[in-house]
């Protein structure tokens, strides 16, 4: 499967964030655009998460450390492993890869 830049385009599917999101049977990628002063309170989910930062900075909350990721840099998340995800002054990018598929980003995937 080619996704096209034109067919990828950003969707505000989640409060504070546009996203688009492409998946096969048991992988996910997801792009995010992260507004300033966003925040995803804490959460978890089935899926094992790894995250790269292309642009700004995502604020990772776990165990009660917060960890600066940079653009470049990547934090890998396991399975049931409680985080929060927040942006300060300046607004992130990332990209996202997810195993098994998020159920919750299906709406981006029909686009």
């Amino acid at each position: 499967m080619y996704f096209s830049k034109s067919r990828l385009g950003l969707q505000r599917d989640v409060p504070g964030a546009k996203q688009w999101a492409v998946a096969l049977e048991r992988t996910l990628l997801t792009y995010f655009d992260v507004d300033s002063h966003c925040r995803f309170e804490s959460h978890t989910h089935e899926s094992e998460q790894i995250s790269l930062v292309l642009e700004g900075v995502l604020y990772f909350e776990q165990n009660g450390k917060i960890i600066d990721v940079n653009a470049g840099e990547v934090i890998a998340i396991p399975s049931h492993a409680p985080h929060a995800v927040f942006t300060k002054d300046k607004s992130a990018k990332a990209v996202d890869a997810w195993s098994p598929v998020m159920p919750q980003y299906r709406p981006a995937l029909s686009r």
